[in-house]
């Protein structure tokens, strides 16, 4: 595709501004599949196990991190023959990429400490808890080290979408909005194209092709209309279901009244939706996203030095030495190697006396992180598919917990079921953290109560983990802006000196794991250029 687009009357029109206009008119859902067909938005680069060829030249490297970034570094280095330490804060492996399950217990700023109670079984991912099939580099690394993998219910048409301001504040079922939206503009367009009001853009024979697939694509009856009866309660669902026998007959369901419907504003749940990084298939570990770090540590967790805080990194033309204290014993020691890779989260990273260029440093600073929070609520049976029919996928709300999202695995399960009850951040995220752990999941409850009045009787317990308050961490990803990038990405990407950064702020895929994956396989890539330079 060329980087100019031509509109109707013939002008130029580029590429950003054709965006800019579908982003205002739109929103960003559709100004973002839109990028992906314009090529704009690519797929991982990941392109295969890196190739790290002509040996190391006895170089040593010291990595801080033992993250997915750090440690698919640590791997891959160690297996071209580079000597390999990695200094981990945490006494375990795999960053962000953890799970809480029964006996999990932390401590957040301010001193609160949690310990979750769920049932064996039972867990959520507090962090990142889906690996979208694009995904490349992540999913290499599950084949590769052994992670079992299994499908993430990302969409479900069962679930509910959610606006207390609509309907009387009853939840909808995702299936009724989406089937009568695709119905009713399905409808719309087939009248335009009727009274001709397409003929500038649409040939005479495309026009009627156009008509035959609207009539599939929005269930419209024989006279293009979306109405009650078998075509759209097919898509939508029925008043009473088919069966067998002389009950065998089933009768066709209402749409939404189109008025009705607009003014819910449910139909942006339904974008949402539509967005590449949601599209199926996803995957998620079997057992949680811990499964990623303990995947790690069997291939390279001898690297690893855990229970370590890096108070300084210094380097001179010679090498790097970096300070750091033994949490458990309280010892001061130092490390040294030839080259650093970092992957400390940059509002820790900030905090941490280091000896390099002003433009590194700028970037350090330039970038905040997402105030996420997710709460986990432990229910005394899966009342969700036993009441409610819902296996898997997401409820979305416009109340502050956000989002519901129900477990995509042991569907069916006796005993005790746990769900995602809160997905938040901004200033909600704020707003909820700066209650205590008890209150968190108070508030939780009466929101989820409000789409399922089962919380409340059938309420074990529950967990929650407010990322702005994790102090190895202190947010949950990087929150980059256009103009941010512009100004800081590459300085923050670049080598300084001895010293470079990696992990998903230093990627395009924010938030993500595989934005530490590829930016970890660049990093060590371009360090390995200069080995062999040097």
């Amino acid at each position: 595709m060329s980087d100019s687009i031509v509109d109707s009357a013939g002008q130029g029109m580029s590429k950003r501004e054709l965006l800019a206009m579908i982003g205002k008119t739109a929103g960003a859902s559709a100004m973002y599949m839109a990028m992906a067909g314009m090529e704009q938005a690519q797929a991982s680069n990941f392109k295969g196990p890196v190739k790290l060829e002509g040996g190391a030249k006895g170089a040593s490297v010291l990595i801080l991190g033992a993250g997915v970034a750090g440690m698919t570094s640590a791997l891959e280095l160690s297996k071209a023959g580079y000597k390999v330490q990695v200094l981990e804060y945490q006494d375990r492996i795999g960053g962000r990429s953890w799970t809480l399950s029964g006996g999990t217990t932390y401590t957040e700023l301010g001193g609160a400490t949690q310990t979750c109670q769920f049932a064996p079984g039972n867990y959520i991912n507090p962090g990142p808890w889906r690996i979208p099939w694009h995904h490349h580099g992540l999913i290499h690394y599950c084949h590769e080290l052994g992670v079992e993998l299994e499908p993430f219910m990302q969409v479900n048409y069962n679930a509910y979408v959610h606006n207390t301001k609509a309907f009387g504040g009853k939840p909808q079922r995702f299936r009724h909005v989406q089937a009568d939206y695709f119905g009713y503009v399905s409808e719309l367009l087939s009248k335009s194209v009727k009274q001709g009001a397409l003929n500038d853009a649409v040939t005479k024979e495309d026009a009627e092709m156009l008509l035959e697939s609207l009539r599939g694509f929005g269930a419209l009856d024989r006279n293009m209309r979306y109405v009650k009866g078998m075509p759209s309660s097919g898509r939508r669902g029925y008043d009473k279901e088919p069966g067998g026998g002389l009950s065998a007959v089933p009768e066709p369901s209402d749409p939404i009244a189109f008025s009705e419907l607009m003014q819910s504003g449910l139909w942006r749940s339904i974008a949402g939706n539509l967005q590449w990084d949601h599209e199926f298939t996803i995957f998620q570990p079997v057992g949680g996203m811990i499964q990623v770090g303990k995947a790690f540590e069997r291939a390279a967790g001898h690297l690893v030095r855990k229970n370590s805080k890096v108070t300084s990194i210094q380097q001179n033309e010679k090498g790097v030495v970096v300070t750091y204290k033994d949490t458990k014993t309280g010892e001061v020691m130092k490390a040294a190697a030839d080259y650093c890779i970092c992957t400390i989260p940059l509002p820790i990273l900030a905090q941490i006396d280091m000896n390099v260029g002003g433009e590194l440093a700028s970037a350090i600073r330039a970038v905040p992180y997402s105030t996420s929070v997710k709460v986990g609520l432990e229910f005394k049976r899966r009342f969700w598919e036993q009441d409610d029919k819902i296996y898997g996928g997401i409820t979305y709300t416009d109340l502050p917990n956000s989002q519901i999202s129900y477990p995509s695995s042991r569907y069916g399960a006796k005993g005790p079921g746990v769900l995602l009850g809160c997905y938040t951040g901004g200033a909600a995220g704020y707003e909820l953290t700066a209650s205590t752990p008890e209150e968190r999941v108070a508030k939780v409850l009466e929101w989820g109560s409000q789409i399922h009045p089962q919380y409340k009787d059938e309420f074990m317990n529950g967990s929650s983990v407010a990322w702005h308050r994790i102090p190895w961490t202190l947010g949950c990803f990087g929150t980059w802006t256009e103009q941010t990038r512009a100004d800081h990405y590459k300085n923050l990407c670049q080598m300084d000196g001895r010293i470079m950064l990696a992990g998903e702020h230093a990627s395009y895929y924010g938030g993500w794991q595989e934005g530490g994956i590829t930016s970890a396989i660049d990093t060590i890539t371009r360090l390995h250029q200069r080995v062999m330079a040097g």
